[in-house]
């Protein structure tokens, strides 16, 4: 049976139960990094600190972040 996206929307356990759950955590972490980049700046960290952290380069924290910090 193929399932539609309005199957989707109900809730059920399974591979979209659990996709839901997923993207729904993914959107809280990134929230969470925002908030922590956020304060990390305003507490005087360099983004080269900051970027040593996320396993990313100073650029691309910056780019990322740079605007809303």
């Amino acid at each position: 049976m193929t399932r539609t996206a309005v199957d989707a929307l109900e809730p059920e356990p399974g591979p979209m139960g659990e996709l839901r759950a997923i993207t729904a955590e993914r959107a809280a972490l990134e929230r969470r990094e925002e908030v922590a980049v956020r304060r990390a700046r305003a507490q005087g960290y360099s983004w080269a600190a900051i970027s040593s952290m996320l396993g990313i380069s100073r650029q691309a924290a910056h780019k990322k972040f740079g605007r809303r910090t």
